[in-house]
């Protein structure tokens, strides 16, 4: 049985490898056959480990999910509040835009009130909470945000911009605009 479990590993870590590659060439719609034949596996196997889509790009993008919770956690005693708020925007805008896929794996989610949804959506949205509420605690941001609306703009800048010739910094203006840019400051 330690044999079933130890092949089980290993295809579980080899799957998530080529998937990671796969999904940086093709997106979010990479090919689970594909993945299934590079890996050296069926796709029932794939399909074992990753029941959906939806299961394999939060597998894939995991990593950077952990990396914008540890960096949001970090912000939350900055002194400046809505900076805080931003900085970490800016940073999941940057992955998103980096990361193929990993906005195509955040679109789609409605909020939900279900306490076991860990959907990537649900987890960025829990860590950019407790920076939100301290804004708008702070009267720095509009109180009628939520931290749904944050991650949907942020995603729909990076869906909008991934096709430019330089999706980063078209990203970047964008979300300038979207928090400065609709303000005339006297």
């Amino acid at each position: 049985m330690s044999t079933q479990r130890s092949d089980a590993r290993r295809n579980y870590q080899r799957i998530l490898e080529v998937a990671e590659a796969e999904v940086a060439t093709h997106g979010a719609d990479a090919s689970v056959e594909q993945i299934a034949r590079t890996a050296g596996v069926g796709s029932a196997t794939v399909r074992r480990h990753f029941p959906t889509r939806r299961a394999l790009l939060t597998a894939v993008f995991q990593e950077r999910i952990e990396h914008l919770i540890a960096y949001a956690d970090g912000l939350r005693t900055a002194d400046d509040s809505r900076s805080a708020l931003l900085d970490w925007l800016r940073t999941l805008l940057d992955y998103a835009v980096s990361a193929r896929g990993l906005a195509d794996a955040l679109a789609y989610e409605p909020p939900t009130d279900r306490p076991t949804d860990h959907s990537c959506g649900t987890t960025l949205e829990a860590a950019g909470a407790p920076l939100l509420a301290r804004a708008i605690s702070d009267r720095t941001v509009n109180p009628a945000l939520t931290p749904h609306d944050l991650i949907t703009l942020t995603v729909g800048i990076a869906l909008a911009t991934e096709h430019h010739s330089s999706p980063a910094t078209e990203a970047t203006h964008l979300l300038h605009l979207l928090t400065e840019g609709l303000t005339l400051h006297a």
